[in-house]
């Protein structure tokens, strides 16, 4: 299972300087929404330029134009992009077409799906890489959140997923017995003291679980 880290910062210098810190430990680095607003798509060339040996994780959110939002950020050096899975079936077709256009690929995030094992099963019919089975900070904090119901999700879907939303070191082992191919970190990392260490447990914790 790899390693995404999911950096919510909201300018290109913040994200280089985690981004630096945590890449020994992580497989894919996920530039996210705000820092994409924020900082604009130069922030995704920046990144794939300091480690092009890393998948470069371009968190659109796309909503609407999907192959024209793909397209721009799949110029800009992105390797992944996000749609919606709350979108039209043709916004998802039109970022596949895009991707495919790009030799990339287009993740569907889960996040305000309510059926997401169903939605899942569709999304990847349509041509997505696989889907990310995400909770949002917000949904994190309502009142009969689980994290279970995350892990339980993807399971059900029958399809390749990965998980975003509460996984830290005591959470990710649970993920990884999910079955899921990506754990997804955020502020697990950019919110410790020592931003490669945490990083570096998040890795050791994968290590220990494949390892049982």
């Amino acid at each position: 299972m790899q390693i995404q880290f999911a950096i919510d910062t909201l300018t290109t210098e913040a994200a280089l300087d985690l981004a630096a810190k945590a890449a020994p430990s992580v497989d894919v680095l996920e530039l996210g929404t705000p820092l994409i607003k924020s900082a604009g798509l130069s922030v995704i060339t920046a990144m794939k330029e300091a480690h092009p040996d890393k998948t470069v994780f371009a968190d659109l959110k796309t909503m609407d134009a999907g192959q024209l939002e793909a397209d721009i950020a799949f110029a800009a050096g992105a390797d992944l992009v996000t749609v919606l899975g709350v979108a039209g079936d043709s916004t998802i077709r039109g970022a596949v077409a895009a991707a495919e256009q790009h030799g990339k690929g287009v993740v569907v995030d889960l996040i305000g799906v309510d059926d997401k094992a169903a939605r899942a099963r569709e999304v990847v019919a349509l041509g997505a890489q696989f889907v990310e089975v995400h909770a949002g900070l917000d949904e994190q904090a309502e009142e009969g959140f689980t994290f279970a119901t995350l892990l339980e999700a993807g399971e059900a879907s029958g399809v390749p997923f990965s998980i975003a939303g509460g996984v830290n070191a005591s959470s990710i082992a649970a993920v990884q017995a999910s079955g899921a191919i990506i754990a997804v970190a955020g502020s697990a990392i950019y919110s410790a003291d020592d931003v490669a260490a945490a990083a570096a447990e998040l890795r050791a914790a994968v290590s220990e679980a494949a390892a049982v």
